[in-house]
């Protein structure tokens, strides 16, 4: 499999990453590293926001987290990125302490969140994340994202299954669906 190609739409830094996600998650299918890419692709905002900033207005917190805030709430938590990820993440995903959600919100190019994806990578690494959560978006983004993909059977469902399929399982949702799909095909056309 060749996928230079794809150097016309990303950086050679990713570019060099693929090789060990090609190598130790079994990326190594068309069908699988062109889903894998353009997942990535989308969720980092082209590779290049590597961690929530949780800095969400009043009106885009109640789109995006109407779980979590009522229009009293938004505008109070408006632009408070610490207050909003605690409230989002906190008491799950295995955070237990009181900054758990900020400490442990997403990193690397499939935003890895929570205390407990951050432990269970780590450990599969040999790297103590708990300590040093920013190591996720500053050395490990594309090994976080390979790493969540397999544990999560992304990479099984990529062999038969849709954008939008693929997608739910990510993000939990449909969100940029349309950009997904377009990423994905020309992923899959750069891939030879």
């Amino acid at each position: 499999m060749n996928y230079s190609g794809i150097g016309e739409i990303t950086s050679a830094k990713v570019l060099k990453e693929i090789d060990s996600v090609v190598e130790n998650y079994g990326l190594d299918t068309k069908l699988r590293l062109a889903h894998f890419l353009a997942q990535c692709h989308h969720e980092s905002m082209g590779f290049k926001k590597l961690e929530e900033n949780m800095n969400y207005s009043a009106n885009r917190l109640l789109q995006v987290f109407p779980k979590y805030f009522d229009t009293f709430s938004a505008s109070t938590f408006a632009r408070k990125p610490k207050d909003i990820a605690n409230i989002v993440y906190g008491g799950r995903m295995g955070n237990v302490e009181p900054n758990d959600g900020w400490d442990f919100r997403g990193r690397g190019y499939i935003h890895l969140t929570g205390r407990r994806n951050y432990e269970l990578f780590g450990g599969s690494i040999g790297v103590d994340l708990t300590d040093n959560p920013q190591l996720v978006s500053k050395n490990y983004p594309m090994d976080s994202a390979a790493w969540f993909w397999v544990t999560n059977k992304i990479d099984e469902l990529s062999d038969n299954g849709s954008v939008a399929q693929i997608t739910r399982r990510v993000n939990g949702g449909v969100n940029g669906l349309k950009e997904r799909e377009a990423l994905f095909r020309k992923y899959l056309s750069l891939i030879k």
